[in-house]
């Protein structure tokens, strides 16, 4: 339900999250959860039946963060047609531009057109996110949460070309610490 992202908690403190490798079997592990409106929630996902609570501060007030799209990644230019390995040159841009943003942390979603199944489509945002999750930690970012939406949320119709590849695209999102 929540892909294969985790937050571990360390005392009050967020650790570096693990992103696992595409061929590693699934685990549930709890951690932090943070919804698209940017506010932090406590997760535990069994693959049966999960809980999610808000995580709050002492004065009972949300977690929140300030969320903003920093980037979105043309998927064509960075793979190979229905695959999730980066290019080189994919591999450099984009560590440059982690290394160099001033966000405390990232949200990284995948996206596809729709050409192929909704399964495959899925699993396939779901990789190419979380590859450019994987280059943001070896360059030092903090990746609070992954997610893969496969065709669910086009920003152009899907009857074009043009359409399809704007579809096509990993979203970056910056996410600064405070209350929104």
């Amino acid at each position: 339900m929540f892909g294969r992202l985790s937050i571990f908690l360390i005392g009050a403190a967020l650790a570096v999250p693990q992103v696992a490798a595409a061929n590693e079997p699934e685990r549930y592990i709890p951690g932090v959860w943070i919804d698209p409106d940017g506010c932090e929630h406590w997760v535990m996902d069994d693959g049966v039946e999960g809980f999610m609570s808000p995580h709050l501060r002492r004065d009972g007030t949300p977690v929140c963060h300030k969320v903003s799209k920093c980037a979105i990644v043309p998927t064509d230019q960075m793979f190979a047609s229905g695959s999730a390995a980066i290019s080189q040159h994919g591999v450099n841009g984009l560590r440059n531009f982690f290394a160099s943003n001033p966000a405390n942390g990232f949200v990284i979603e995948g996206h596809t057109d729709s050409r192929a199944s909704d399964r495959y489509n899925l699993g396939l945002s779901q990789r190419r996110a979380r590859a450019v999750a994987r280059v943001a930690q070896e360059a030092g970012a903090q990746v609070y949460s992954v997610r893969g939406f496969g065709e669910r949320r086009p920003l152009a119709s899907n009857a074009t070309a043009e359409g399809m590849a704007k579809n096509r695209r990993v979203e970056i999102l910056c996410l600064e610490r405070g209350k929104r």
